[in-house]
């Protein structure tokens, strides 16, 4: 469990705030602005020495100190316990905010392909914390035993052997969907067990929506660094066809975006939890796909990508069986644990 920061138990039906629409139980923290806190609770005091009896509620960057935070999810008279505990910060996860954004492209934009329209106001109702990096063949290989990235070691690539050498910081490929699940799922267990994060939260892959709004970081341009039509500075935050070489690089040696995430245009293709769906246009709040075992989206173009694929907004889908693509991982809260 992460540790430090303010330690706050109070009753639900206690101190209450009025949005105006509906009154709800109100936690009053005190802590360091900008801080992350995971918002958790009980409903047996005897119980609070048990770091598996908490429950997370909301990771909640901390806009003022003190700040009057709702708990949304239960009835007032619902009796719970709560503290609010400083997030001890993944080195390796950069935290999202929640928000919101238009996913798709307008029909203006160039490159754009049919697929990514009608754009879709979309609201991420919860912050969540994202990879800064794709999952690496040393991450992958410490995790699942096993390195099946093609671009590692002596290959046949195009009726020619080609030694790619051996660099495991180089971002895991050839990954199918179902064994990207899989690593998030060991990597759930370790965290857990070693007392990393809150036992109802998971690692994840990304929706197709969670995985927009971080690229975008709260831009709306082609790019997450801008509109750049001719594709004159994408080199310097991609790895795509015109020069990563035909093959991957080392994760994070390009620009990251606003919020920190690095290789979010091109190095790998990256699987997503949902499979393909048409944008339903209009307004939708953490919108998922349908669940089907056919096929699933990937984002972010790869090493081998043209430069209009590697848009934010462009998307790609791929079999569950397909050994193309990489990953990125979440942590985020389980609605069903």
């Amino acid at each position: 469990m992460a540790s430090g920061g303010p330690l706050v138990l109070q009753a639900a039906d206690q101190p209450s705030a009025d949005l105006g629409i509906q009154t709800y139980a109100g936690l009053a923290i005190t802590g360091t602005v900008s801080t992350v806190y995971s918002i958790e609770y009980l409903t047996d005091l005897t119980q609070t020495n048990s770091a598996s009896a908490w429950r997370s509620l909301e990771f909640l960057r901390l806009p003022a100190s003190p700040y009057l935070w709702p708990d949304k999810s239960a009835p007032i008279g619902a009796r719970r316990f709560y503290r609010a505990v400083a997030f001890a910060v993944p080195s390796n996860m950069v935290f999202i905010p929640p928000g919101v954004f238009r996913m798709g492209s307008p029909s203006n934009e160039v490159g754009r392909f049919p697929d990514e329209s009608p754009q879709t106001e979309v609201t991420i109702s919860r912050g969540f914390w994202m990879g800064k990096f794709e999952v690496t063949q040393g991450e992958y290989m410490t995790l699942a035993g096993a390195n099946p990235s093609f671009f590692n070691g002596l290959r046949e690539y195009r009726g020619t052997n080609v030694d790619f050498g051996t660099d495991l910081a180089r971002p895991v490929e050839s990954v199918t969907w179902s064994n990207a699940n899989s690593y998030c799922a060991a990597l759930t267990q370790l965290d857990r067990a070693a007392g990393r994060i809150p036992t109802n939260c998971v690692h994840r892959l990304p929706t197709l929506a969670e995985w927009e709004y971080a690229c975008r970081a709260l831009t709306s341009t082609r790019f997450s660094y801008g509109e750049d039509p001719g594709y004159t500075n994408l080199a310097q935050y991609a790895w795509y066809v015109d020069n990563s070489g035909n093959r991957t690089h080392s994760v994070g040696q390009k620009l990251p975006n606003y919020w920190g995430l690095y290789d979010m245009h091109g190095n790998v293709w990256e699987w997503c939890l949902d499979s393909y769906y048409p944008y339903p246009g209009g307004i939708a709040v953490d919108p998922t796909g349908p669940d089907l075992d056919t096929a699933r989206m990937v984002r972010g173009g790869g090493a081998l990508s043209p430069p209009g694929v590697c848009r934010s907004a462009a998307r790609g889908i791929g079999s569950v069986a397909d050994v193309d693509d990489g990953f990125r991982v979440v942590l985020t809260i389980s609605s069903s644990e």
